[in-house]
């Protein structure tokens, strides 16, 4: 078995906009063979990346997919999302399906891709979200979801070793092709961008070399960890509060 990057098969669940893109581009990048699966097509076709239409809360259709495909090294489980949505504003089977999306497929690929995994001694890479470790109001289903999804990985990690290792990306705010939307523009972007550290929102390429890494040999020892990728955190806002009216300390 051709165990180079260029000889792997990797999977990528709601891979064909924002980043799952950015993740599909990245391994189609090491010379892998990469399967984007959602439910729409991409806009325009990703250079290395072929698509497959699929429907990941449709079990036996997820069954069948990976059933047919003759080698799995990789799982990137990235298809997830929410619109922002009150918890009051919406009825229980509305934030269910929210559950669903954020949880449960991934759950269920993962089961439908275990024994082509096992066989191939690969990696799964769920991709979380900070919103599973603060509180997100206006998308609680979704933080609760992938709250749940971090803490399935980890146990997952436990019940697959040694021949599968599966670790999570807890992502922060990514500017994809809808940030302008979501944040209301450039200068919104902008004023969210002035929250991170680092200075900027991440690019999906920056969530797409860090599952490369997680997948990589040399992140072999790696599994049932989490990789925060959010460029710092989030300046906590008692700080602000506390020193607005102060002045800093100047060295002597």
């Amino acid at each position: 078995m051709d165990n180079s990057p260029s000889g792997r098969t990797v999977v990528v669940t709601g891979g064909t906009r924002g980043v799952g893109a950015g993740i599909a581009r990245a391994f189609a990048e090491t010379g892998a063979h990469v399967v984007a699966c959602a439910r729409r097509p991409p806009e325009q076709p990703l250079e290395g990346v072929k698509f497959t239409p699929l429907d990941l809360r449709d079990p036996p259709a997820v069954r069948a997919f990976f059933d047919a495909l003759p080698r799995l090294d990789v799982l990137v489980n990235n298809a997830g999302g929410t619109p922002y949505r009150r918890l009051a504003d919406a009825d229980a089977e509305r934030h269910a399906r929210v559950i669903e999306l954020n949880l449960l497929t991934p759950l269920t690929a993962s089961l439908a891709a275990y024994e082509q995994l096992r066989r191939a001694r690969g990696a799964v890479v769920m991709i979380g979200s900070v919103s599973g470790g603060r509180p997100s109001p206006g998308s609680a289903a979704y933080g609760a979801a992938k709250a749940g999804l971090e803490n399935l990985a980890r146990s997952m990690a436990v019940e697959w070793a040694p021949e599968v290792r599966v670790n999570t990306l807890v992502v922060g705010m990514v500017r994809t092709e809808l940030a302008d939307l979501h944040y209301g523009g450039q200068d919104g972007i902008d004023a969210v961008s002035r929250t991170v550290p680092a200075g900027r929102l991440a690019a999906p390429s920056d969530v797409g070399a860090a599952a490369v890494f997680l997948a990589s040999e040399a992140a072999a020892y790696i599994s049932g960890a989490s990789l925060l990728v959010h460029g710092g955190g989030e300046r906590p806002a008692f700080l602000g509060a506390a020193t607005a009216n102060k002045p800093l300390d100047k060295e002597d």
